[in-house]
């Protein structure tokens, strides 16, 4: 039988009491924390914890700065930036990406080559990156606005957009911006570039890019829960609630960039393009006193605001696929057999390593063949010129004299003569698309061909070398350098387009001093047979020059050059207007001027048309002309 337990009340009293007293020391802790946190939270860090609360309404949005003028020598204005309405996508809002942008080609709100290139380009940016599409005209503007609530994340705002207000003049030179491409976001700082749309794509508007672009800015945007900008109607001041976070939250102004000015003339520019209309080559113009380069021209030439405003693909295609090309930069990047325009070079060459002298002469019966050879390098002139010394053999292009020259020099010689003129190299004008050009020699042609017969240096290319024939090629910028030092007597200043720059807030102009000079180590009385030998170019009738300027009232010298443009058999002859015209001859000239105290120098190349005599040289005639008549205007 089990024993009779009993309750003992007191005890159970005691233990109900010290629980009670445990759970009241735990609630009263508890509420001492609480009331301890919240006065932490609502006394002690008000003023931070209200900072991040009206933070999550804040939105960092970029600034985009302005983009620099770019001005010609005299202050005229060739790029500057204009009011227009701007397409814009926010791609985080696009319910569907392909669809909207179909439906904006349909509209004719956009035209684009490829919607898959644009779609990757768009899905490239960041959440809530606005992203410019087009730009719009008044009349697309209001077919946008009365559609508007059918595209959800698509809107329009004013913007600036650059302008060209003088469309084709020096094209080539000042270049122009476009859209950002895939391509460009690989090397530029997209941080930068968040509230920027365009980017230079050529000339100027590219190699100096950072100079225009100038710097970025920020600020803050209220926006809702979703990260969207927020427009509160009334009750509520967003510009009061910005400016107290300004003294809290970083903000930074955008900074305008640099204007550029270069170094064209646009007066003289516009005569050079004019002279060069219905032709394809290039005039370069240079100011033999500082290397300024004060008209380059390459024809035939763009309106550089078809691509600026974002050029329909119909347009870019009758560019980029048309036979002229338009889009090519002639001055700077076409390469062209030099003909007898590097006569001068060798022939300073030879006097100067005593291969030759003043009076050295050759008889010229109209061909040349080498030793134990039956082939014969035909003159330009049949009947050949008869004897003749070193400066009737310039003033008259006599082929079969440089021939001789050039057999006697070697090609290594001929080599080292045309490269120490600047011949095979870039120039360093600060364009990407320059050309190095080719001045050949034996390495070179062992480094350039396959195929082991193709390595050997053969004495016939050293002959037709003589004559600027077989792989020489050269650009006419490189034309006109090496000239200025034949007018300068060695000393010359590698071309430059950017002359200095503007501070776009107050008007500060930094002028750049040419430093890159160069001074060729040459004797003074070589240099006078050559330059003789030049002016007789134009001077002495028997001169290849003479005809087209012999009425000139300035005193000028020059060489002519016409460059075969395919071969023929030695006993073989042709008529010009029977083949085709790309098959037929370039025209080139180069001269300084005035002979005396040298001024400038020109550079013409005129392609497929024949003669120099009748194409190139009146050409720099009438370019020449407005130089010395108005020459006032150029500073």
């Amino acid at each position: 039988m089990k024993p009779i337990l009993f309750k003992d009340n007191w005890k159970e009293n005691k233990l109900f009491q010290s629980r009670l007293i445990v759970s009241l020391v735990i609630a009263i802790s508890l509420f001492l924390v609480l009331v301890t946190q919240l006065y932490q939270l609502q006394i002690v860090n008000y003023q931070e914890f209200s900072d991040l609360s009206q933070g999550n309404r804040l939105k960092l949005k970029s600034l985009a700065p302005t983009r620099g003028l770019i001005k010609d020598r005299n202050g005229i204005i060739l790029a500057e930036n204009v009011p227009n309405w701007e397409l814009v996508i926010i791609p985080e809002e696009v319910d569907d990406l392909n669809f909207t942008l179909n439906r904006l080609i349909a509209l004719k709100l956009l035209d684009v080559p490829n919607i898959d290139n644009l779609e990757k380009l768009i899905s490239s940016h960041r959440q809530f990156e606005t992203v410019v599409l087009s730009n719009l005209t008044d009349e697309q503007v209001a077919i946008f606005a009365s559609r508007r609530h059918q595209f959800s994340g698509v809107g329009f705002r004013e913007g600036l957009k650059r302008y060209y207000p003088y469309n084709e003049l020096a094209s080539h030179a000042i270049g122009y911006v476009s859209s950002i491409s895939i391509e460009d976001l690989e090397y530029i700082d997209k941080s930068e570039y968040v509230a920027t749309s365009v980017i230079g794509k050529t000339g100027i508007e590219r190699s100096f890019e950072n100079e225009l672009f100038g710097f970025s800015g920020y600020h803050h945007e209220i926006v809702n829960a979703q990260g969207r900008v927020f427009y509160p109607d009334s009750g509520f001041n967003e510009i009061s609630l910005v400016r107290s976070f300004d003294t809290r939250l970083a903000h930074k102004l955008p900074e305008s960039g640099k204007n550029i000015i270069i170094s064209i003339d646009s007066e003289l520019q516009k005569v050079a393009e004019k002279a060069m209309d219905g032709f394809r080559g290039a005039v370069v113009v240079l100011d033999t006193n500082n290397g300024d380069i004060l008209s380059m021209v390459s024809s035939p030439s763009y309106d550089l605001n078809l691509l600026s405003d974002g050029i329909s693909r119909a347009d870019f295609l009758s560019l980029s696929e048309n036979q002229a090309k338009p889009l090519f930069n002639r001055a700077l990047s076409g390469l062209y057999p030099p003909g007898s325009i590097v006569k001068p070079f060798i022939g300073l060459g030879a006097l100067e390593h005593d291969v030759v002298n003043a009076g050295s002469r050759s008889v010229c019966l109209g061909h040349f063949t080498l030793p134990n050879q039956t082939h014969r390098y035909r003159d330009w002139k049949i009947t050949g010129h008869g004897p003749v010394n070193l400066t009737q053999a310039i003033a008259e292009s006599c082929d079969v004299y440089f021939y001789e020259l050039a057999v006697n020099i070697g090609i290594e010689g001929i080599n080292d003569y045309l490269e120490s003129f600047g011949f095979g190299e870039k120039l360093g004008v600060n364009f990407s698309s320059e050309s190095e050009g080719i001045v050949p020699s034996r390495k070179w042609k062992e480094e350039n061909f396959r195929n082991p017969e193709d390595k050997i240096w053969y004495p016939g290319e050293t002959v037709i070398t003589g004559i600027g024939q077989g792989f020489t090629l050269t650009t006419p910028m490189q034309i006109a350098f090496a000239n200025s030092l034949i007018a300068n007597q060695g000393i010359g200043f590698r071309p430059r387009m950017v002359i200095g720059y503007e501070d776009s807030r107050n008007g500060r102009i930094e002028l750049i001093e040419n430093d890159s000079i160069i001074n060729l180590d040459i004797k003074k009385e070589n240099w006078d047979i050559i330059r003789e030998a030049m002016k007789d170019v134009v001077a002495d009738e028997r001169g290849t020059g003479f005809s087209v300027l012999r009425d000139i009232d300035y005193s000028i010298a020059g060489k002519t050059g016409t460059v075969q443009v395919f071969s023929i058999g030695q006993d073989e002859f042709y008529e010009e207007e029977n083949i085709d015209e790309s098959l037929r001859d370039h025209g080139i000239f180069m001269a300084f001027a005035p002979y005396e105290k040298p001024e400038i120098s020109i550079a013409v190349v005129i392609e497929n048309m024949g003669s120099s005599s009748v194409t190139a040289v009146p050409v720099a005639k009438q370019i020449l002309d407005f130089y010395f008549n108005n020459r006032r205007s150029i500073n």
